[in-house]
C-alpha cells in the first residue's frame, strides 16, 4: 500500500549514507530495485521491501530492506554461487527471480503488484526453482523462474479470485490515499502561507487582518484534515492558527469598555484557544505513538514534528489555563512533555518559570513553587526562580509561609538587576511584611562557589 505522507513543520535535509566498499577477490556486489506496479499502470519505487537472498548450492540466506527509492544493495556476497532474490512486502504479493549472480553488475529488479504481504520461504522458492508447483502467493511466469502446468483446481480457482477481489480492494485504498495526499499537499501550503500573513499582520499590530488570515489558516487546515485527521503537521499548524487568533482577540477584548462585547471577545478567544490546545494534543498524541525511526533522516523529521507539537502544546494549554483555571494540571503536563525533548538548558529553564507562572495564574501555588523550588536546586541565584517562589509563598495567603516567603524575595532583591520588573513589587511587598506581619527577611547563605 503506498505509504502516507507525513510532513515536517520544519524541512529537514535527506541525508544519504554511502558507504565504501572493500574490494575483496571472493566476494562480489549484487544490487537491485523493487517496483510496484499500481493499478494504471505506473511503477513507484517500493520502500521497506523485504529482500531475501538464498543461496541455491549452498545453505545460505542473506536479508536486507530497500531504501525509499526501492533500492537494495548487498557489497559482500560470495562470488562463487547461484542465488535468488526474493521480494515481498506487507501490502504487496511476492516475486523472485533466479539463477542470480554477484559481481557481474547487472541489477536484480523485481516488480511486485498489490497483494496480501506473504514472504516467501527458502523452501518455496528452491521448489520453484527446481521446477515444482510456483510457491503460493507468488506469480507464474513475470519474474519467478518456476513454472507450473497442471490444471488449475477448484481451491486454486478460489484462492485466485479471493487475491483479486483482495487486489482491488487494495487499488482502491491507494487511490484514496493518492487524492488524500494531494489535498493534504495543497492545504498544508495554503494553511502555511495564510498563517504566515497572519504572523506579520500581528506584528504590524493590523489585529483586524491577522484575525482574518488566521481564519483562512484554520479553514485550509481544516480542509486537510477532514481529508486525513491524522496529519500531525496539520495538527500543530491549525494549533498555532487558534491560538493566534484567541491572543489577537484577547488583546482586543482588554480595550472594549462595553461588558457585553468585552465577555463576547473573551468568550471567542476562550474558545479559541481551547481549539488549539486540543488540535495539538490530539498532535502530541499522534506523534508519541510513531516507533524511533532506524533511519537518521527520518529520527530528525519526527524529532521536529515532536519539538514543533510539544512546543504547541505547551503554549495553548498555558493560555487555555489563563481563562480557564481548571486546565492548569493539563498545562503542567504539557510543559512537562515539552521540557523532556528539549535541548537547549536555557530554554527548558525558561520553559520551567513559565510553568511556574502558569500555575501561579491558576492559584496553584504549591505547585509553582514545587517548579521554581526544581531550577533553585542547582541555580540558587536564580531571580526569576527566588521572586517566582516568594510571591507564591505570599500569594497563598498562609502566614506560616511568611518567613519562607520574605526570605526568597529578599534574596532576589539582592541578587537581580535594578530593573527587574518585578523588583519594586518585591520591595513593596517585604515592606508590608515587615510592618504589617513583623516579619524580617532571614539572610540566605550564600550559593556554594566551584573551585576554579
Amino acid at each position: 500500500m503506498i505509504h502516507r505522507y507525513f510532513f515536517a513543520v520544519v524541512v529537514a535535509a535527506l541525508l544519504v549514507a554511502s558507504a565504501a566498499v572493500t574490494s575483496v577477490a571472493q566476494v562480489g556486489e549484487l544490487r537491485g530495485h523493487v517496483w510496484l506496479q499500481q493499478a494504471d499502470g505506473q511503477k513507484v519505487p517500493l520502500a521497506d521491501a523485504n529482500i531475501d537472498v538464498f543461496r541455491m548450492d549452498l545453505k545460505a540466506e542473506y536479508k536486507t530492506k530497500t531504501n525509499k527509492k526501492g533500492e537494495f544493495v548487498f557489497a559482500g556476497l560470495p562470488l562463487v554461487g547461484t542465488y535468488t532474490v526474493a521480494a515481498s512486502h506487507p501490502s504487496a504479493q511476492p516475486s523472485f527471480i533466479g539463477d542470480v549472480k554477484v559481481g557481474r553488475e547487472i541489477p536484480a529488479d523485481l516488480t511486485l503488484s498489490p497483494g496480501d504481504g506473504k514472504r516467501l520461504t527458502a523452501e518455496e522458492v528452491k521448489g520453484a526453482a527446481a521446477g515444482s508447483r510456483p510457491p503460493a502467493g507468488a506469480p507464474a511466469g513475470g519474474n519467478s523462474s518456476g513454472g507450473g502446468g497442471d490444471k488449475e483446481s477448484a481451491e486454486t480457482k478460489a484462492e485466485r479470485e479471493k487475491r483479486i477481489k483482495e487486489n482491488a480492494e487494495i487499488e482502491a485504498k491507494n487511490k484514496k490515499i493518492t487524492e488524500s495526499n494531494a489535498v493534504v499537499m495543497k492545504t498544508f501550503t495554503a494553511g502555511n502561507t495564510a498563517l504566515q500573513a497572519a504572523g506579520a499582520a500581528a506584528a504590524a499590530k493590523n489585529s483586524q487582518e491577522a484575525i482574518a488570515k488566521y481564519g483562512e489558516a484554520i479553514t485550509a487546515f481544516n480542509e486537510g484534515l477532514a481529508a486525513d485527521p491524522e496529519q500531525p503537521a496539520l495538527l500543530t499548524n491549525r494549533s498555532l492558527a487558534y491560538k493566534g487568533r484567541g491572543v489577537e482577540q484577547y488583546n482586543a477584548s482588554i480595550k472594549l469598555t462595553d461588558d457585553a462585547a468585552k465577555k463576547t471577545a473573551r468568550d471567542a478567544a476562550q474558545a479559541d484557544f481551547k481549539a488549539a490546545a486540543e488540535s495539538s494534543t490530539t498532535a502530541v498524541n499522534l506523534l508519541k505513538q510513531v516507533p524511533n525511526p532506524t533511519d537518521p533522516a527520518e529520527q530528525q523529521r519526527l524529532n521536529g514534528n515532536k519539538y514543533a507539537a510539544f512546543s504547541a502544546n505547551a503554549e495553548s494549554l498555558r493560555l487555555l489555563a489563563k481563562v480557564d483555571p481548571s486546565q492548569a494540571d493539563a498545562a503542567l503536563a504539557a510543559y512537562n512533555d515539552y521540557i523532556g525533548i528539549e535541548t537547549d538548558p536555557k530554554k527548558k529553564v525558561r520553559a520551567q518559570l513559565d510553568a511556574g507562572q502558569m500555575l501561579q495564574d491558576a492559584g496553584s501555588f504549591d505547585k509553582a513553587l514545587e517548579e521554581y523550588k526544581t531550577i533553585l536546586t542547582t541555580d540558587r541565584d536564580n531571580p526569576d526562580a527566588n521572586v517566582g517562589a516568594g510571591l507564591a509563598l505570599f500569594g497563598a495567603g498562609d502566614k506560616a509561609k511568611y518567613q519562607e516567603a520574605a526570605n526568597y524575595l529578599q534574596h532576589f532583591v539582592d541578587v537581580a538587576p535594578e530593573d527587574h520588573k518585578f523588583k519594586a513589587d518585591a520591595k513593596a511587598i517585604l515592606a508590608e511584611l515587615k510592618n504589617t506581619e513583623k516579619v524580617t527577611p532571614e539572610k540566605m547563605a550564600p550559593a556554594k562557589r566551584k573551585r576554579p
